[in-house]
């Protein structure tokens, strides 16, 4: 409590007994110009401290040996994702940590819970003969996998730039082949992903057609034995891809209505091409609803063709 009002909190005034007060207006609105700064300036250092803590604590448990340990910080890693995206300011801040090596977070996923299995083989047997005991890392679960590529699908639309380092992992291979031999959970958490690394990135997108990415994603959409929704996702997928992915002059996959033309058939290519003419609304659920109801679409029209 003030026993007396801060400088800062009265505007200006000018009163018979003050002649002066324009001059005593200008000083008071630098004086509160300055504070306004610096409680600006320590907010956003605390604000800087705090993430970098986050970011830190969750880092130290995704490198662990232990899956169920680098789950829980896979965890903790995306809440605090998901807190960011809340706040324009802190997208900023968060762009920044990207740019310090110990924060990163797409390199921890691919050396870690995105690794493949043949960097687990034993090409020595030295250990047996030595004192030092040999490390053992468990391999990844499908839950680590699943929360790992949401971590890296969240991280890539905060930061386009970490695109650029997931290439470096080659990110589109490791996650074509989770889409090719892992479970459900984790196929669907890698097509959300895949989209995101594909956004504004042309190395990514000459990966993925490297990759024939279009093919095994129609080849699951095709499969009439696999899981509904999984297919129903495949089907958003293609719609993404053709929409806002494709839609760069010059790139890298633009013949991707060929393609899809190829293997879908004409009609879900129409389809599919046709939904990516109309512009979005702005309401991210209807947004999200519209793609639902147009995948399945596709969908229907596929299993009729």
């Amino acid at each position: 409590m003030y026993l007396k009002k801060p400088i800062w909190s009265d505007g200006p005034s000018a009163t018979p007994e003050n002649p002066s007060g324009s001059e005593n207006g200008e000083e008071t609105d630098a004086a509160t110009m300055v504070v306004e700064e610096l409680v600006t300036s320590l907010n956003t250092q605390r604000l800087y401290r705090e993430l970098t803590l986050s970011l830190r604590t969750g880092l130290r448990d995704a490198c662990a040996e232990f899956s169920f340990l680098r789950i829980r910080g896979l965890r903790s890693l995306l809440k605090t994702l998901r807190s960011i995206a809340e706040s324009d300011s802190i997208i900023r801040l968060f762009s920044h940590t990207q740019t310090v090596s110990d924060l990163q977070l797409v390199p921890v996923l691919f050396r870690h819970s995105l690794k493949e299995g043949e960097d687990d083989r034993v090409t020595s047997l030295d250990h047996i003969f030595s004192v030092e005991p040999m490390k053992i890392t468990s391999p990844s679960t499908d839950d680590e996998v699943a929360v790992a590529l949401r971590v890296l699908e969240g991280c890539c639309l905060l930061h386009p730039q970490s695109t650029v380092l997931a290439h470096k992992h080659g990110a589109v291979r490791v996650m074509m082949n989770i889409l090719s031999t892992r479970g459900v959970l984790e196929q669907g958490a890698c097509l959300d992903a895949l989209i995101s690394i594909l956004l504004d990135s042309s190395a990514n997108q000459v990966d993925f057609g490297a990759c024939n990415g279009i093919e095994e994603v129609a080849m699951l959409m095709r499969d009439k034995q696999a899981d509904e929704n999984l297919r129903l996702r495949c089907g958003e997928f293609l719609l993404l891809l053709v929409g806002h992915v494709n839609g760069k002059d010059r790139s890298p996959i633009a013949s991707v209505n060929e393609d899809i033309r190829r293997l879908l058939g004409e009609k879900s290519a129409s389809l599919i091409w046709a939904a990516s003419q109309f512009g979005s609304t702005g309401d991210p659920e209807q947004r999200i609803t519209a793609l639902h109801i147009q995948a399945g679409r596709v969908l229907e029209s596929l299993d009729l063709y």
